[in-house]
């Protein structure tokens, strides 16, 4: 899924701005509510890429019928922890 993949790789690519504006903040002596407000926005932009990077690893495990799937492949047991670890 190339197109999945830059989306995520997009957003990751956000948040990693979003970081380098709070680190900025703090290095300048920002404001408690500027720093914690984009901190709140990193945070946010790390979730979604990690629910689009499981959402996506869902559909591919779906889409594979389970005679196909190779041992590398991940199991029903281990998307669902790693969904719980991001909820």
């Amino acid at each position: 899924m190339p197109d999945a993949q830059k989306l995520i790789s997009n957003r990751l690519r956000r948040a990693r701005g979003q970081l380098d504006a709070v680190i900025a903040a703090v290095d300048d002596s920002g404001s408690c509510r500027d720093v914690v407000t984009q901190l709140a926005a990193v945070s946010s932009a790390l979730n979604r890429a990690g629910f689009a990077i499981v959402s996506t690893a869902m559909k591919d495990c779906l889409a594979t019928p389970e005679a196909d799937r190779r041992d590398t492949d991940l199991t029903t047991e281990e998307l669902e922890k790693l969904f719980l670890m991001l909820a």
